[in-house]
């Protein structure tokens, strides 16, 4: 039954007393009187209704009962309409076409359009014939549900029912076809409604327009609005504002543009909506600087932004870096009475932890259940990934305990166990872990296979196989299909822990499951190869990578270069290096250390010199490694005088000292001072280093009690 609510029985004593005999034709009188516009008292017509009907002393006529069907529907109370509608089939009066039509539109108004189409059914066996009026309503219905076949169904019955539907009904059709996809059909439609001498207007176009947008077809939106304008309709801003949004949603913005200033030539006035699409585009192409000028254009014409609005534009210039602009933005909101909403919320925490403002992000989510908002699942999830990937593992860990405790909060999902997960693994807390993934197992939330990635890698990183392995079957038990991120963090925890032979055998599955492995795997089964000496092989696979999809990378280089040297293969080492320059990579500061270091090793110190000097030219900084691997060549060749010219480098540039450089400069000078005296030549070095990891000049030498005592 339709009935949600009845109205208070209002007590009318003068009704009450002649209840016992009141005779039909005045209590018809009465209830009719009762329904009158303008002074109509609905409520107190349903008291005086339902306490006739319940009694059975006194009944209303037949007509009465049609006539407050009508009434109560006109008057928008469908559920009373339906009352008396129930207690006529009760009583076996037959309703006409004008109560069962009401029957239709109170159905429709329910949103039950379903049991209208049923009531369709029974005005054509009582043999009345049903109208253009019912079966519009019920078209709007179905469309408005979001039944659109049911709406073409409604349509086809019309047809074979004979009938000629209105504008009103085609447009409502139209829109259910494009709401469908169905472009093609409501293109068909529209010949068909204008042979049957049926014109199209300005709604019919404006359907088609942003149906053909939506389904990114502007050209054809286009065409149609030119077909309108040659009919004299003129387009207004919301024909206007669906071409902008297709042609930004196509990533035209420029065109967009171009239209917009055209709308604007035209007198035509810009809406929240139209403002909407281009802000938000400008923001997807990064042209945040634009994106703020048309906000405050917009502010200047007196056009208040919406909370789409605003939330897009923060989400642009959080994406861009901007994080403090977006909170000017986000603070403007609030003074300008638009309220943010949870998506508002979201990107606002999402941008400030990006940043590493967690202290902010907390403060907003503080201000957010202020305000009466409830964070949803991505609030905390956004929160959560923040503090993980900022490190501070252990306040996230506090938020989850918070949120498991509250049986009012949200349920936490897999993405918020998997974020946990991802950070505890990351800093090698594999007990806590565990922990997590119990409570995960005990609230009934299924891993997914970010789950299991998570904890192969972080068991494998710690060395433990086994219960990586455990976790590997549990991916293989529970179904859940291997992807290219299962792989890759087996094959990097097995080359890591030096089982080469399983990597590649991992790799070779990979590829032979349909995987194409990318620029880190194959980096990293490479960099093992070479490390093993396996030089042949990893050269193998750098032809075979070049031949993928995956084309070699700096780092694929600087991998096989050092491998190349670190085998004595000087003659394809710098064939490597030209191939490298010739697709365009600039060597880094890892490539011309890995050249120095090898060279140096190699005693090829003209070669290693003249790496130096192109690093210098290239203002990439010589470190502490480079030095240290040049003072070793020159030291294993006895060159003072390059290690005296090295030296004043070190000192000129003000490299730090490491451990290991201050050993090598110890060696050295223990070396030079059979040959020169040292003190002539011993620059100043940089006393600015880590603690522990540095040496003053003066002390090495008083180290070696070549310095007097009082100097």
């Amino acid at each position: 039954m339709l009935i949600r609510k009845t109205f208070p029985i209002t007590t009318f004593h003068g009704y009450i007393k002649l209840f016992s005999s009141l005779p039909s034709l005045e209590l018809d009188t009465q209830l009719r009187s009762l329904c009158e516009i303008p002074n109509s008292q609905i409520p107190e017509a349903f008291s005086l209704f339902s306490r006739a009907v319940e009694s059975h002393n006194t009944l209303p006529s037949p007509s009465t009962y049609n006539f407050l069907v009508h009434a109560f529907s006109r008057s928008g109370n469908s559920d009373l309409a339906y009352y008396v509608y129930k207690k006529m089939t009760q009583f076996c009066i037959f309703p006409n076409f004008v109560s069962l039509s009401c029957l239709v539109g109170c159905f429709v108004n329910a949103q039950k359009p379903n049991l209208g189409l049923g009531v369709v059914g029974l005005i054509i066996k009582r043999g009345f014939s049903v109208n253009t009026i019912v079966m519009s309503l019920l078209l709007k219905g179905f469309n408005r549900n979001g039944e659109f076949g049911k709406a073409i169904e409604v349509y086809r019955k019309m047809v074979s029912y004979g009938l000629s539907p209105d504008i009103v009904s085609y447009n409502i059709l139209i829109n259910s076809l494009c709401k469908e996809g169905k472009l093609k059909e409501s293109m068909e439609l529209l010949v068909e409604m204008e042979n049957l001498g049926c014109e199209p207007n300005f709604v019919t176009y404006s359907i088609l327009m942003d149906g053909f947008c939506k389904n990114g077809q502007v050209n054809e939106a286009f065409g149609l609005l030119k077909e309108m304008e040659n009919l004299g309709l003129e387009a207004d801003v919301v024909v206007y504002s669906t071409l902008i949004n297709g042609l930004c949603r196509e990533g035209d913005f420029e065109k967009g543009k171009r239209l917009f200033d055209m709308m604007l030539a035209k007198g035509i006035s810009p809406n929240v909506v139209t403002y909407g699409c281009l802000i938000h585009q400008l923001c997807r192409i990064g042209k945040l600087k634009e994106a703020s000028e048309m906000f405050n254009d917009m502010m200047g014409r007196g056009i208040k932004p919406d909370v789409v609005t605003y939330t897009g534009l923060i989400d642009g210039l959080c994406k861009g870096g901007l994080v403090v602009k977006a909170k000017e933005v986000f603070k403007l909101m609030a003074l300008e009475g638009e309220e943010p909403n949870n998506v508002t919320y979201n990107v606002m925490i999402n941008g400030l932890c990006k940043e590493g403002m967690i202290s902010d992000a907390l403060q907003t989510l503080d201000e957010m259940l202020e305000k009466g908002l409830r964070p949803d699942v991505v609030s905390y999830n956004t929160l959560l990934m923040g503090l993980c990937s900022n490190g501070k593992v252990d306040e996230a860990m506090k938020l989850f305990g918070v949120l498991s405790k509250d049986e009012s909060s949200i349920e936490p999902d897999v993405i918020m166990f998997n974020m946990l997960l991802i950070g505890l693994c990351k800093e090698g807390r594999l007990d806590d872990a565990m922990e997590i993934y119990s409570k995960m197992a005990k609230r009934g939330v299924v891993g997914s296979l970010v789950t299991y990635n998570t904890l192969i890698g972080g068991y494998l990183q710690m060395g433990l196989v086994n219960r990586a392995m455990e976790f590997w079957k549990h991916v293989l038990e529970f179904g859940l299909v291997p992807d290219s991120a299962t792989y890759s963090v087996m094959i990097n925890g097995f080359c890591k822990m030096h089982m080469l032979n399983i990597a590649k055998g991992l790799f070779c599955k990979m590829k032979a499951s349909g995987f194409s492995p990318s620029e880190i795997n194959y980096n990293t089964i490479m960099a093992s190869l070479c490390k093993e000496g396996s030089v042949e092989q990893a050269r193998t696979l750098f032809q075979e990578m070049k031949n993928s999809d995956h084309k070699p990378n700096l780092v694929t280089f600087n991998t096989i270069i050092d491998g190349t040297l670190k085998s004595g293969d000087i003659k394809s080492a710098k064939g490597l290096l030209s191939e490298m320059l010739n697709m365009g990579f600039q060597p880094d500061t890892l490539t011309f250390s890995t050249l120095i270091n090898r060279f140096s090793k190699l005693g090829l110190m003209d070669e290693a010199k003249k790496i130096l000097e192109r690093m210098i030219a290239s203002n990439l900084p010589p470190d502490s490694f480079v030095f240290d691997s040049l003072l070793k060549g020159y030291y294993s060749r006895g060159e003072t005088e390059e290690i005296i010219e090295l030296l004043h480098q070190i000192a000129d540039k003000g490299v730090l000292l490491d451990t290991e450089l201050t050993s090598t400069i110890l060696m050295c000078i223990c070396h030079c001072t059979d040959k020169v005296d040292i003190m002539d030549f011993l620059p100043n070095f940089a006393q600015e280093s880590s603690e522990g990891t540095s040496i003053l000049s003066n002390d090495l030498l008083m180290k070696l009690d070549i310095l007097p005592t009082n100097t």
